[in-house]
């Protein structure tokens, strides 16, 4: 089990999985694409408040409006049919990498001999053609799109806090390597945490299936009080092992938290600064606070999906076990 949490594939194995991507390509890009649009609406929309602020408040004025209105509705009835089409392409996707997978893993198990189903059990099988191939699934399709726009909406916030103004935009960008760090930091502990708790759940699986299919040997033996006592201590440890994850999390969460409040606290103080001796404009200021506000979320994010497929590693690396094995029947 240790070898297998420490399997490490190039690009989290996704050049194995080449020949089951390869016919999702066309969806797999035009989701990419659709991605990076999104994420830049979603960044603009702040850049309409500015522009509000600036021009309908501060200068008492309702000029433009109606044509504002319209853009306003327009980008965002494009952004929905956007996030739509995207979220479908992801769907199918992940439903066609695990309908492929399932198929090449049940078809090859059909071929092997009597020999390999005597070395491994029920549910070590299952859990390779059903949880592995699942998970391989979500990680070409939802995890890569997490990546994805989370990524392209960090580049077009801080290109655009930059254009706007430099110096303000440094209070800001400063907190993005900070975050990194404590996510990065978090994300090793969880996912060993993660590990271990995996670990332990797969004992639990495969107790319930021997102490349901082996039932009459178990009373036979008289030993259920061994068995209970057993099954207790196991699920005892998962508790355990989970809490401890929790509380790992918790603290996380809180950091990244305080981070953003900091980062905001920060807008605010030299903001308000600037907006007082008229360098910046309010609605500028309104636009660095809400991007202060929502930056570091997409950080987390990127560094904790990282980690997911850097995780689903062993699902790759134990599925392609099962379809390399070669049968010990030979056809003459």
């Amino acid at each position: 089990m240790k070898e297998e949490n420490n399997v490490k594939l190039p690009f989290f194995g996704i050049p194995k999985l080449y020949t089951y991507i390869k016919p999702y390509l066309p969806k797999i890009i035009l989701m990419v694409s659709l991605g990076v649009i999104s994420s830049l609406f979603d960044s603009v929309f702040p850049i309409f408040n500015r522009f509000a602020l600036d021009n309908f408040v501060a200068k008492k004025t309702l000029e433009g409006l109606p044509l504002f209105i319209v853009l306003y509705f327009v980008i965002l009835i494009i952004q929905v049919v956007d996030n739509y089409v995207t979220c479908d392409l992801c769907g199918q996707v992940e439903m066609g990498m695990d309908r492929d997978l399932r198929n090449a893993s049940f078809n090859h198990l059909q071929e092997l001999s009597f020999d390999y189903f005597n070395r491994n059990n029920v549910g070590y099988i299952h859990a390779r053609v059903m949880s592995d191939t699942g998970k391989i699934g979500v990680m070409v399709s939802w995890r890569m799109m997490d990546i994805i726009w989370n990524g392209a909406y960090i580049v077009w916030v801080l290109v655009m806090m930059l254009v706007m103004n430099v110096r303000l935009a440094a209070f800001v960008i400063v907190m993005v390597p900070v975050a990194a760090v404590i996510a990065m930091y978090f994300q090793k502990k969880l996912l060993v945490l993660n590990r271990k708790i995996r670990e332990i759940n797969s004992t639990i699986t495969g107790n319930f299936n021997e102490g349901i299919t082996g039932a009459k040997a178990i009373k036979s033996l008289v030993v259920e009080d061994k068995i209970k006592e057993d099954f207790e201590k196991d699920t005892e440890k998962m508790r355990r092992e989970s809490v401890h994850s929790t509380h790992y999390s918790a603290l996380f969460t809180s950091l990244i938290t305080m981070l953003s409040s900091f980062a905001l606290a920060l807008v605010l103080w030299k903001g308000g600064n600037l907006t007082e001796s008229g360098i910046i404009q309010i609605g500028t200021l309104s636009v660095f606070l809400s991007y202060a506000l929502g930056l570091l979320e997409p950080v987390q994010n990127v560094i904790v999906t990282i980690s997911e497929m850097i995780a689903v590693q062993v699902n790759v690396e134990r599925l392609f076990r099962l379809l390399e094995t070669e049968s010990d029947v030979s056809v003459s």
